[in-house]
């Protein structure tokens, strides 16, 4: 007698990705066709659509398949595509992955740059896969969020099944073997987060993890300095940036003046001199020194005045080199540089690249500053990326008018985190603060105006120099000129 023939065990439909309006964004059909998205009180303009292109775009609150638009299809599906594209480039969209009739989701894609747009790599079952060292799982609110700073968007997990599958890939599996375990949420996501950064393939017999991610100037970051770098700047997170005042509604400001440690007070009031040496040029420099925001347009800096200005902050004055002290005498020799200001271990990092927008006797562009030789290069970039770097400084500093010249201090990270563990960005930035008073110093000696500003784009910098953000990138910028006086 036969075996009683076991039933099938039914298939559950299988996950899809749907483009969807974030929360807070809201569309605004008019009447004359064309759709506004409002948030926060501004709205952005999205061009003008047809009436059924319109009636598909509301799905877009409860979310359309990506597959559902393609622009090989109808005009209405193409209008749909061009629509949703906007959306995001205007990094107004998230991506929902779940089933494809309602029901709960799975994981939601949240962009971190505008650009960002669900691509799914292919994977084969023999191919090993683990967690890049730069992904990390942490708790935001009531959900569990998978980030790192070499992605492009964070992945909100809201399947526990899903997050323990993601737990297991910190040594490496195949996907054939990720197939056999409970859970398994489906080689689509696997390939997404694969696109993403978040996994990344490994060679078979391979243990060196750290090397072989990325490329060598990865090998030289630290998790922790690399998440500070990218969640510090503008161009690859989409948290909140600057003066918002984000707790005035749950604390009061903190003084201004620390409160007084208890114990006898040694008043060294007293000590100082009846007539202070008013003649000290490096009194009346840290006295001069103030930040300008308004530049006088009719009376730009001269390309000679900057010269003489980076030549005494920034040139290199002299070269030389010594051995690495790696205990035993073996070590390479290293090639050192000296400079207007000190820096940490000498190294130097540092190097400034110019936006130059009202410069007499320079043209307006884009220049790179070669300390050794004391020169400009000029490198070539598109006219609305140094729009974009000159209307960042203005909004930066709440400022009338653009500086004369954006001073962008950019960091050769690898020249630092060679040699230094743990603090080499915590070094950079220190080196940073050094460079920065400098410049001010320098400004006020010169009867310029200068202004530190703290915003940077990294993405933007990255653009425009062709230079990938963890081997090179901005780390400060300065506003220079010459300062508006109003007349008497």
């Amino acid at each position: 007698m036969s075996a009683a023939r076991k039933k099938p065990t039914p298939r559950t439909a299988s996950s899809i990705i749907s483009a969807r309006l974030s929360a807070h964004i809201a569309l605004e059909p008019r009447a004359d066709g064309n759709i506004l998205a409002w948030f926060n009180g501004y709205s952005v303009g999205l061009g003008k659509f047809s009436t059924a292109a319109v009636e598909q775009a509301q799905r877009l609150r409860t979310g359309l398949p990506l597959t559902s638009f393609s622009a090989a299809r109808s005009a209405t599906v193409r209008e749909v595509d061009l629509l949703v594209r906007r959306l995001a480039r205007s990094g107004l969209l998230e991506y929902r992955f779940g089933p494809p009739k309602g029901g709960n989701d799975q994981v939601i894609i949240e962009p971190q740059m505008p650009e960002y747009w669900p691509q799914v790599a292919k994977l084969a079952a023999n191919d090993r896969i683990v967690l890049s060292r730069f992904a990390y799982m942490r708790r935001r609110g009531d959900e569990m969020i998978l980030e790192s700073p070499l992605a492009a968007a964070l992945f909100r997990i809201r399947d526990p099944k899903i997050a323990a599958t993601l737990t297991s890939l910190a040594t490496p599996q195949t996907l054939g073997k990720l197939r056999r375990q409970d859970g398994f949420p489906g080689a689509e996501l696997i390939g997404l987060l694969l696109d993403c950064g978040m996994l990344f393939r490994v060679a078979a017999g391979s243990s060196g993890l750290r090397a072989d991610e990325g490329d060598d100037n990865l090998v030289l970051w630290d998790f922790h300095d690399l998440l500070f770098h990218t969640h510090s700047t503008e161009g690859r997170q989409a948290n909140p940036l600057g003066g918002l005042y984000p707790y005035a509604d749950t604390m009061p400001p903190p003084p201004s003046v620390r409160a007084t440690w208890p114990g006898q007070a040694i008043d060294l009031r007293h000590l100082l001199p009846e007539s202070p040496n008013r003649g000290s040029s490096a009194l009346n420099l840290f006295r001069a020194r103030h930040s300008t925001r308004d530049f006088d347009d009719n009376d730009p800096i001269t390309l000679a005045e900057l010269s003489q200005f980076l030549d005494n902050t920034a040139r290199i004055k002299a070269h030389w080199e010594n051995r690495a002290d790696l205990g035993d005498g073996s070590g390479p020799m290293i090639a050192y540089t000296v400079r207007p200001y000190p820096s940490g271990g000498s190294s130097y990092e540092l190097e400034l690249y110019l936006t130059v927008a009202n410069c007499r006797g320079l043209d307006r562009g884009f220049y790179h500053y070669d300390a050794d030789r004391h020169a400009l290069v000029p490198i070539s970039v598109q006219p609305q990326d140094i729009e974009a770097q000159l209307d960042s400084a203005i909004f930066a500093m709440d400022a009338p008018n653009s500086p004369q010249v954006l001073i962008t201090i950019a960091a050769r990270f690898d020249r630092i985190s060679w040699k230094y563990s743990s603090i080499a960005y915590s070094l950079v930035l220190k080196n940073v603060g050094v460079m920065m008073q400098t410049l001010y110093l320098m400004a006020a000696d010169m009867g310029l105006g200068g202004c530190a500003i703290g915003n940077n784009n990294i993405d933007r910098f990255a653009r425009m120099t062709g230079v990938e953000f963890h081997v090179e990138g901005p780390v400060g910028q300065f506003a220079l000129g010459r300062a508006w006086i109003e007349p008497e």
